[in-house]
């Protein structure tokens, strides 16, 4: 299992779990990142943080720890 921070630009995935000890899990939950839910990792700037994913047709920018919470 890897996180979506290790996610290649355009790449797809599945939301297997979130890490509910990670300090951010709340958040990443309220935002839309629920498991079972499809994110496509499109924008990784040059120092990877932050990071922008399509979820539910939405485009979120969100850090790189907290995209280290999501299990895909």
């Amino acid at each position: 299992m890897r996180s979506a921070s290790q996610l290649k630009v355009g790449e797809k995935a599945r939301i297997i779990d979130i890490d509910n000890d990670h300090p951010s899990a709340r958040r990443i939950l309220e935002v839309g990142f629920t498991p079972g839910e499809e994110i496509e990792l499109m924008y990784k700037p040059l120092f990877n943080d932050p990071l922008a994913f399509s979820v539910r047709g939405a485009l979120i920018a969100i850090r790189k720890h907290e995209a280290n919470c999501i299990l895909i």
